[in-house]
């Protein structure tokens, strides 16, 4: 099973970071000095995605601009000699034709945002990552869940799953867990953010899925659930009743960054991986903890 699409949801309003997202898009928010954006594209890169697909929404247009070629910025930096900027912003470059935006209108939920990228995907299985979850090892998540979908059935579905604490179940899709292999497993059942004391299992769907082309079918029609919003995760249990489903513990660190801990811890842990950087970091972290 090749997957060659994959949707970003990126009509959000980011309400979680606000000031800083009044007026700019949350996934243009920076890690280090990469826009979130940027670190989800790579990931997908990597995983060998060919096709990326940006749901966007009003005040997103910035989201476009990032990914393609500023000839004044090129002719200054050519001008001034430097090279190593150039090389960086011509790796980020995607080649022409491999992005497509599309527009969602309203905010009716990431079931609806993907519904939205139906006739770019067309009928062919896809992956959908949020850009405000990064995962930080090497290889990525979305390649470790492509390498995962590679020895699975051509109707199968694949999610990350990640360990969440027992008492916090409740605020999760959480997943069932059937016959396991490894990090790989059955999905037995799907939750979203079952009562407390109710949980099948304490294994959290995360921002990262492999999902195949009927889903847009049950999107279409899918009834608004949890916040008044069409979810994915109730089109991903009506999907289960035809197609399996299977979930990856996935290796890295998670990162939410569309919360403010979660932001400010993934610069951290994102800076402290970086040569160049780890040792100032460091030593300016000490002088703020006293040490």
């Amino acid at each position: 099973m090749k997957i060659r699409k994959a949707v970003f949801p990126v009509a959000g309003l980011g309400t979680r970071v606000l000031p800083a997202t009044k007026a700019m898009p949350k996934e243009m928010l920076t890690i280090v000095d990469k826009p979130l954006i940027q670190y989800v594209y790579d990931e997908a890169r990597e995983a060998g995605i060919e096709h990326f697909i940006f749901v966007t929404g009003r005040n997103k247009n910035v989201i476009e601009d990032h990914f393609d070629r500023m000839f004044e910025l090129d002719a200054t930096l050519a001008a001034r000699g430097k090279k190593t900027e150039q090389d960086v912003l011509a790796q980020n470059q995607p080649e022409a034709g491999a992005v497509s935006f599309t527009r969602q209108q309203a905010p009716l939920g990431l079931g609806h945002a993907v519904w939205c990228a139906r006739d770019i995907v067309g009928n062919e299985p896809f992956a959908v990552v949020l850009p405000d979850e990064l995962v930080l090892n090497s290889p990525g998540c979305l390649k470790q869940m492509i390498e995962t979908a590679a020895t699975l059935g051509e109707k199968s579905n694949v999610i990350a799953v990640e360990a969440v604490p027992d008492h916090l179940t409740h605020q999760y899709g959480i997943c069932g867990v059937g016959k396991r292999t490894g990090k790989m497993f059955e999905v037995d059942g799907m939750v979203e953010k079952p009562a407390q004391g109710t949980a099948p299992s304490n294994l959290s769907i995360t921002g990262r899925y492999i999902l195949q082309p009927e889903i847009f079918k049950i999107l279409q029609t899918q009834e608004r659930g949890a916040g008044g919003e069409i979810q994915l995760t109730d089109a991903m249990i009506g999907l289960a009743k035809s197609q399996k489903f299977y979930g990856v513990e996935f290796e890295g660190e998670r990162h939410d960054c569309g919360s403010k801990p979660g932001f400010l811890r993934a610069n951290i842990a994102y800076g402290l991986k970086r040569p160049e950087l780890r040792e100032g970091l460091i030593a300016e972290m000490k002088k703020y903890l006293g040490q």
